[in-house]
């Protein structure tokens, strides 16, 4: 294997820097050399070091200490990542101790072993490497936090409705009380759940979204608290549980109304204790997430002991938060089919398209069985297929997407792409718009069936 590490000595004997440049190199991809403390960031900024050797001492008489602590505090300042190990031959334990304090990582004495000091700086190196590691992955998340909320995702609601509820979404957001989404299909939950966390102090942090109606029962203990290699069969590898990936974030449990009983329990558990355990292990590991959970089942229902545990209902809902369906917000339609249809207009590279009079009627006045989702794949539609720069009501296509809109024939034609449109609406209309009921009796996930929901512009 090739050597690796870069290593900076700085010390004011050149036998100590000879001796160090003669020994490192033999474990190292790279040693300099410098008796001259002011030359260090220079040298820092000409190479990428993970361990600085430094002495604690420079010119004759020096025993204090005090120039290797004040080049240390330098160092730290150019590059806190920097590991820094002091050498010493004359500073007390106290300067030693100090010298840790100000961020020295450890310290080799004079005259040294050489056992002793490659195995501290080795230990260095991989200090720095995870150092370099962790802020990487920090930047990282940082991107995908920022990513998953992209300009143009604020939730628009002028309505009066929709105004109360992002002010109890704002008092709620800075706390880290669990919440708890109410809403029909399509309402914008999630959207609700996004926001909570980027108004939250942990908004620097992951938001992790977990589809709690898509994760089968065999699974859900292996998804959501993580397994040791081998636990059971299949477990070839390690995994990391949703919670423990969430560490430090925010955990979106969508459909949360659709957990089985006996499942409620295990979440229970977690909730309660703060704490996971995954699969094939016998040690807990503590967990630090906000829970946000959302469902469009009602609270009625919820409420209903034979259908949702009452103690995790007590967890979930500390803060509860409903989103009224579209037809009861109508002062929120026409804003939202402007924002979209401004949105799909640049994406599909036509931005002269504008609502006639009579389409903004037919938008206001339309029920919106699907929600703000409904509406979205409306003006998506009606973008594509137009053909003029005015979007007209038949544009829209706001006819009930149900079985009962597309002709019989007595000897219908082998289509099967209109026989699958047929099953879907059928389906659709049959659980009154339940994307994860009418995906189940398909036999479908749910991002499966909102392809083809889609795909046939239902």
């Amino acid at each position: 294997m090739g050597r690796t590490g870069s290593i900076l000595v700085v010390d004011d004997d050149e036998d100590i820097l000879t001796a160090g440049r003669v020994l490192l190199r033999r474990q190292f991809a790279e040693v300099v050399t410098c008796s001259q403390p002011a030359r260090i960031p220079e040298l820092i900024a000409e190479h990428s070091f993970d361990v600085v050797l430094l002495d604690m001492n420079f010119g004759p008489g020096e025993s204090s200490g005090r120039q290797g602590l004040a080049w240390l505090e330098k160092i730290a300042a150019i590059d806190p990542a920097l590991v820094v190990i002091m050498i010493t031959a004359h500073g007390s334990v106290d300067t030693v101790v100090e010298a840790m304090k100000l961020g020295a990582t450890d310290f080799v004495a004079k005259p040294w072993q050489n056992e002793k000091i490659v195995a501290t700086v080795s230990a260095g190196v991989t200090l720095h490497q995870s150092r370099l590691e962790a802020q990487s992955l920090r930047q990282a998340n940082r991107a995908l936090v920022a990513a998953a909320t992209p300009p143009g995702s604020a939730i628009i609601g002028p309505s009066k409705q929709m105004q109360q509820v992002l002010s109890m979404l704002a008092r709620a957001a800075p706390t880290d009380a669990n919440v708890l989404i109410l809403g029909e299909n399509g309402t914008g939950k999630e959207l609700i759940a996004r926001e909570l966390h980027r108004l939250s102090k942990r908004a620097g942090q992951i938001f992790l979204t977990v589809d709690m109606g898509s994760i089968s029962e065999s699974l859900f203990e292996s998804e959501l608290f993580g397994h040791k290699k081998g636990a059971f069969t299949g477990a070839s590898e390690e995994r990391t549980g949703r919670f423990q990936a969430a560490n430090g974030g925010t955990i979106f449990f969508d459909e949360i109304g659709n957990l089985a009983l006996h499942l409620q329990a295990k979440l229970l558990r977690v909730l309660e204790e703060r704490k996971v355990t995954p699969v094939g292990s016998d040690k807990a590991q503590a967990i630090d997430v906000r829970v946000v959970a959302a469902t469009n089942v009602s609270l009625q229902t919820l409420r209903d002991k034979t259908h949702f545990r009452p103690d995790l209902l007590f967890r979930l809902n500390t803060v509860e938060i409903t989103v009224p369906p579209l037809r009861e917000r109508r002062d929120d339609i026409l804003p939202i089919a402007q924002h979209y249809l401004a949105h799909y207009a640049r994406k599909y590279g036509d931005t002269t398209k504008h609502f006639s009079a009579a389409a903004e009627t037919a938008l206001f006045a339309y029920s919106w069985p699907g929600n703000v989702r409904a509406l979205r794949h409306a003006i998506e539609r009606a973008v594509i297929l137009s053909t003029g720069d005015v979007l007209e009501v038949e544009d829209l296509q706001l006819a009930p997407a149900t079985a009962a809109n597309y002709p019989r024939r007595e000897s219908p034609p082998l289509n099967l792409d209109l026989v699958e449109k047929e099953t879907i609406a059928a389906a659709l209309q049959k659980h009154g718009f339940n994307i994860s009921h009418a995906a189940r009796e398909l036999g479908l996930t749910r991002a499966s069936l909102y392809r083809r929901m889609e795909k046939h512009g239902l």
